[in-house]
């Protein structure tokens, strides 16, 4: 389904999304700032807050993204770097349209999850509640960036504390069991209306860790095509007849066989159809044939 849906809107796709994002933090900084002079509490007016929304204050459901964490200068600027590093790197190894789907699945799933709580608070209290909006936040989207770049990349080392060497598959385990004790711990205390945005913010995650999975691989025509590239790829006996050697490998371009040069590698292409075999110099410079 994403392959589809990149072929047909991947030219709308936002390069250097992080960029952009981190914009919106650096922005959201200066509001933070400026209510220290002003003594007006802007960014109380951004938060995602189910119940302004549907009263009118649509613009809450795009704002909120502005509204950086909590946490000290110094912090803030390793957490720019760091997320820029992760972000650009994972927008580089899936493409811009994957990365986007990524980053706006997240927030769209935190938007449910907010009304999803607010209508369940409702159902359960008969009473609106207010004050959803200042539990949520884009922490946990910018931990899934982390979680799926541990995925992508576990065996890289980070400094932690810029003195302890980590690989990235131990960070995202140990992550992962915090925000689990946390949701466990929301639920038994009676306080599931924080856990629900939580969980939903993830989501994003967590779709992603299930495309990841090669199913492809169970599929009798996918067993049937690596079984073939197998046989043909084992280096087969040089048969002969009266006296000469049968190839059997050609290129289908330049009609060079393992016999007359037995330096190349012959394989089939998968995206061809049918069964045409290339020499190593054409296999990835062919026109497809459909």
């Amino acid at each position: 389904m994403l392959d589809k849906l990149e072929k047909k809107f991947g030219k709308h796709a936002i390069n250097n999304l992080m960029i952009y994002l981190l914009g919106c933090y650096l922005l959201g900084y200066l509001l933070q700032f400026g209510q220290t002079f002003t003594n007006t509490p802007y960014l109380r007016y951004l938060t995602l807050e189910p119940y302004y929304i549907l009263h009118g204050q649509i613009w809450r459901l795009f704002t909120w993204i502005i509204i950086p964490p909590q946490t000290s200068i110094l912090w803030a600027v390793i957490m720019f770097f760091l997320y820029y590093q992760l972000g650009n790197t994972l927008e580089n190894t899936w493409g811009a349209f994957r990365f986007n789907v990524y980053i706006f699945g997240g927030f769209l799933f935190t938007i449910i999850g907010a009304f999803i709580t607010y209508i369940v608070y409702f159902a359960i209290n008969k009473t609106a509640p207010i004050g959803i909006g200042d539990l949520i936040s884009t922490y946990y989207v910018n931990l899934s960036i982390f979680l799926a770049f541990s995925t992508c990349f576990p065996d890289m080392q980070v400094m932690l504390y810029f003195i302890i060497p980590v690989k990235m598959k131990w960070m995202s385990i140990f992550y992962m069991v915090i925000i689990g004790f946390e949701i466990i711990q929301h639920f038994l205390s009676g306080q599931w209306y924080i856990a629900v945005p939580i969980i939903a913010s993830l989501l994003n995650y967590l779709i992603f860790f299930l495309m990841t999975r090669n199913y492809n691989r169970y599929n009798p025509k996918e067993i049937h095509r690596r079984n073939e590239f197998r046989r043909q790829a084992t280096p087969p006996r040089t048969q002969y007849r009266d006296g000469t050697p049968i190839a059997r490998h050609k290129c289908v371009v330049c009609g060079r066989t393992e016999v007359s040069n037995p330096e190349l590698d012959f394989r089939f292409c998968s995206k061809c159809s049918g069964n045409y075999e290339y020499c190593s110099e054409h296999l990835f410079t062919h026109t497809h044939v459909r």
